[in-house]
């Protein structure tokens, strides 16, 4: 699998590209061409196209779950042209809103082409080969939400399965980073996770971020790349106790293993 960062609130020096406070990668395994969630804007459309990655050759979109700054770019690729597999979780149109300030996806995936065959899937998925959609998370661990009225079932994740370990791949973590864990070990039937990327929804929460340090550190995760949604002190919290890697707008992992 060869994952690249599109968008991040992060940049990286001397890289010039477009960050915003979203969350998109574009990802390869074998074939398969996946666009998992889209930003906010069009930054992840002026990137793609800065790296030399061609969006017309993405067969599948996942989308971690239906706010603005994980969807909002979906309105930038309704016109690809080719047959495109969309994942989501059935509630992901619903209504949200934070503050009074409506944050819900600015288009559904009823509005998409006929082209886009949208799977409104509550249980795991096999997307490629070595990938998985996760579905709905089971919430049975965890006993701090990442918000106290997180109530968020439509947040879901990804994971690759390789032979040595699992790799979990998520955007906001709004079930809860703990319990993605536990629900891909779950799923796997593997314990060893090799590797985390994305948002785990640490901001500003000294509770939330003591039950997930510890966690992280019991678990022995080798590598952990925390980004988007996960403020400065959690990632300083969690590089005590893990092994933690910068991230930002074109970061490229390969997992192989």
């Amino acid at each position: 699998m060869k994952l690249t960062v599109l968008v991040d609130n992060n940049t990286l020096i001397d890289r010039y590209y477009l960050g915003e406070p979203g969350l998109s990668f574009y990802i390869e395994d074998g074939d398969r061409k996946i666009l998992f969630d889209t930003g906010y804007s069009n930054a992840f459309v002026i990137n793609a196209k800065k790296m030399n990655i061609d969006l017309e050759k993405v067969d599948t979109v996942v989308l971690s779950h239906g706010h603005n700054d994980h969807t909002g770019g979906l309105k930038y690729i309704r016109q690809l042209p080719q047959e495109i597999d969309l994942y989501c979780h059935p509630l992901i149109d619903e209504y949200k809103e934070h503050n009074g300030l409506d944050i819900s996806m600015p288009l559904k995936p009823a509005e998409l082409p006929a082209n886009f065959r949208v799977h409104r899937e509550r249980k795991p998925v096999m997307i490629s080969e070595h990938i998985m959609y996760l579905g709905e998370i089971e919430r049975t661990i965890q006993k701090v939400r990442p918000l106290g009225n997180d109530y968020l079932y439509d947040d879901t994740a990804m994971v690759y399965v390789g032979k040595k370990g699992s790799f979990i791949i998520t955007a906001c973590s709004h079930s809860g980073i703990i319990n993605i864990v536990e629900y891909v070990k779950k799923l796997t039937g593997n314990d060893h996770i090799t590797g985390i990327i994305g948002g785990f929804h640490m901001q500003n929460d000294e509770e939330l971020n003591r039950e997930v340090c510890q966690y992280m550190k019991d678990e022995d995760i080798e590598i952990i790349y925390p980004c988007h949604c996960t403020d400065l002190k959690a990632k300083m919290a969690l590089g005590r106790v893990c092994r933690i890697a910068e991230i930002g707008v074109s970061t490229c992992l390969e997992i192989n293993e």
